[in-house]
C-alpha cells in the first residue's frame, strides 16, 4: 500500500524576468530567487514557506559580493529551515540533483517541505558594472569563469577555458562519428534551435520569443557572429539575462492535508546521475558521453517507462552537441520539440539555473496535458549529467529504494583512456577541433585535439594567419576529424598543427 507520507509531489512553481530600464533598479541574484520563491508559494496557496524545512540554493555568479544565500534568503522570505545548502559551484545539473534530493528525502520521512530555487542577474550586473566604470555595457559572459580545472596555465595557451570552447571539439567529433557531412551537421543544429526559438515564443516565461527560421539560425550576421567553429552567436547559451526559479515540493499527504487541489499535484519520479572525468582532456573520445547515456537510460527504466510514453522533455541545450548526443540515446525524433522553455539560448540561460526554468515549465505544462516528462541536465564540460522524471502518476515509495549505481555502469562503458603529452611533436591525426574567433569574427586560432601514432593525445594550433589551415578546418569540403598531419614546435612554445 502507497504511503502519502512517502509520496513527494511539486505543489508550487514561480519564475520571473526582471528588465528594469535603470540597472540600480533591478534585483539581484537574491531578490529573483526571493521573487521566485514567493510565486512559487502563492501557486501553491499560499502559507509554505513559513514551514520549509528544506532551502536548497543554486550557486550564482552574477553577484559574489552576496556571499552564500540559504540563511539570508531564508530570513528573508520568514523561514527557519532545519537544512540550508548552496551548490558548490555553478553547474547545469544543480536544479535537478537538487530536486531529486528533496524528493528523496521526502521518500525517507527527514523533510515534509522543501524549496529549490535559483537566480541569476547577469545583465543587471554588467550594466552597473559598465556605469561604475564609465563604459558603454557590454556582453558578460560570466559562464567564462565555470570549471577552471588543472593545466589552466596549459589550456589557456590553446584558449581551452571556457565552455563555449569545449563544446565544440564534442560536436565536431560527432559529426564525424554520425557520418554527417557539415551542411547536414549545421542543418540538425539549425532544425533543433529554430524549434526551440518556436517553443520559447509561446512561452511567457522565455527571454527571448522572436521565433526564427532555420536560415536564421545558420546564416551569420551582425547579430549572428562566430563564436567557436561551427558556432555562431545564435547556437550557444545567452547568458545577458535577469531569471530566477523556483518550486516547493511535500509529501502527498502534506499537499492533500492543505488543500492542494490534485489536477495541481506533479509527481517527481526517480533520477540517475552520472559523470565524466572532471579534465575533459582525460576523457575516452569526444564522440559521445556514456556517463550521459547511463543516466538517461536509468531514469527510464527506474520509472518503468519507454521513451514513447514521453510527452516532453527537457535535453539541455548550451549548445546543440548536448541534446544532439541525448535525443540520439532516448531516439528523440528531431521533429518532436526537445524543450519546454526553449533552450538556453531563447528561454535563457541563467548559468546553472537554466533547469529550474524546465521545472517550472514542465510542471505547467503536465498540469495542462500529458502525463509523463523527462528532464536532463549537464553541467561543467559535458561533465554531469542528471535525468529525473516528472510524472502525473505517483510511483509507489517503495521504487526509491536504493538501486545499483549509474556511476559504476558509466564507468564500465567508458574506453581506455589516452595518455596524454603536452610537449607531443611528430605524425598523428585529428581527434577533433574548433576555431576561436575575435569579437570581430576573425580568427583566433584554430585548436587540434590529435593523437600520436602510439595513440597519446595532445594538443596543436593552427594560427589565424594560416587561411589554408583554417580554412581545411571549416569549409566543409574534406572531414578533418581523422585527417593526417604532424605536431611541430612553434613559438614561444606552442605546438602548431601542419597538415599532411
Amino acid at each position: 500500500m502507497k504511503d502519502a507520507n512517502r509520496i513527494p509531489v511539486i505543489v508550487g512553481v514561480g519564475q520571473v524576468n526582471d528588465r528594469p530600464e535603470d540597472p540600480l533598479q533591478g534585483l539581484d541574484s537574491r531578490g529573483l530567487m526571493e521573487a521566485a520563491l514567493r510565486l512559487a508559494d502563492a501557486d501553491a496557496g499560499g502559507g509554505w514557506l513559513s514551514r520549509l524545512d528544506s532551502l536548497a540554493v543554486v550557486d550564482q555568479l552574477s553577484f559574489p559580493q552576496l556571499g552564500p544565500l540559504p540563511l539570508s534568503l531564508a530570513e528573508r522570505l520568514g523561514a527557519r529551515p532545519r537544512l540550508l545548502e548552496q551548490t558548490a559551484e555553478a553547474s547545469g545539473d544543480s536544479p535537478v540533483r537538487l530536486l531529486d534530493e528533496a524528493a528523496n528525502r521526502i521518500a525517507a520521512g527527514e523533510v515534509e517541505v522543501a524549496a529549490v530555487v535559483g537566480g541569476e542577474a547577469l545583465r543587471t550586473a554588467a550594466r552597473r558594472a559598465a556605469l561604475a566604470a564609465g563604459d558603454a555595457p557590454s556582453a558578460h559572459n560570466a559562464a567564462s569563469t565555470i570549471g577552471v580545472q588543472a593545466r589552466e596555465a596549459y589550456r589557456r595557451r590553446y584558449g581551452l577555458l571556457a565552455p563555449v570552447d569545449v563544446y565544440p571539439l564534442y560536436e565536431n567529433a560527432c559529426r564525424a562519428a554520425w557520418g554527417q557531412t557539415l551542411e547536414e551537421g549545421q542543418r540538425e543544429s539549425g532544425v533543433l534551435w529554430s524549434r526551440f526559438s518556436q517553443v520559447a515564443a509561446g512561452n511567457p516565461g522565455a527571454w527571448l520569443r522572436e521565433p526564427l527560421s532555420v536560415e536564421d539560425i545558420l546564416t551569420p550576421s551582425a547579430v549572428n557572429r562566430p563564436i567557436a567553429f561551427p558556432y555562431w552567436k545564435r547556437m550557444v547559451a545567452n547568458s545577458s539575462v535577469n531569471q530566477g526559479a523556483g518550486f516547493l515540493v511535500t509529501s502527498l499527504a502534506r499537499a492533500r492535508e492543505r488543500g492542494v487541489p490534485e489536477a495541481r499535484l506533479v509527481y517527481v519520479g526517480r533520477g540517475a546521475a552520472a559523470h565524466e572525468a572532471e579534465d575533459f582532456l582525460a576523457r575516452d573520445g569526444y564522440a559521445g558521453s556514456p556517463s550521459m547515456a547511463v543516466s538517461l537510460r536509468r531514469a527510464l527504466e527506474l520509472n518503468g517507462l519507454t521513451v514513447d510514453a514521453l510527452d516532453c522533455v527537457e535535453l539541455y541545450s548550451c549548445f546543440p552537441c548536448v541534446p544532439k548526443m541525448a535525443r540520439r540515446v532516448l531516439g528523440w525524433p528531431l521533429e518532436k520539440p526537445a524543450t519546454v522553455v526553449g533552450g538556453l539560448t531563447f528561454g535563457g540561460g541563467p548559468i546553472a539555473n537554466y533547469m529550474g526554468h524546465a521545472v517550472v515549465r514542465m510542471v505547467q505544462q503536465l498540469r495542462e496535458q500529458g502525463r509523463h516528462g523527462l528532464l536532463f541536465g549537464n553541467g561543467g564540460f559535458a561533465t554531469y549529467n542528471h535525468s529525473l522524471v516528472l510524472t502525473r502518476e505517483p510511483l509507489p515509495a517503495s521504487a526509491r529504494l536504493p538501486s545499483p549505481d549509474p556511476q559504476a555502469e558509466a564507468d564500465a562503458a567508458r574506453g581506455p583512456i589516452p595518455a596524454f603529452i603536452e610537449d607531443f611533436t611528430g605524425p598523428g591525426v585529428i581527434e577533433t577541433y574548433t576555431v576561436l574567433y575575435e569579437r570581430d569574427g576573425s580568427p583566433r586560432s584554430g585548436v587540434i585535439v590529435g593523437r600520436g601514432t602510439t595513440g597519446a593525445r595532445f594538443l596543436a594550433k593552427v594560427p589565424a594567419h594560416d587561411a589554408a589551415g583554417i580554412g581545411f578546418l571549416c569549409d566543409g569540403k574534406v572531414e578533418p576529424v581523422g585527417s593526417a598531419g604532424r605536431a611541430v614546435p612553434g613559438r614561444g612554445g606552442d605546438i602548431l598543427w601542419e597538415r599532411a
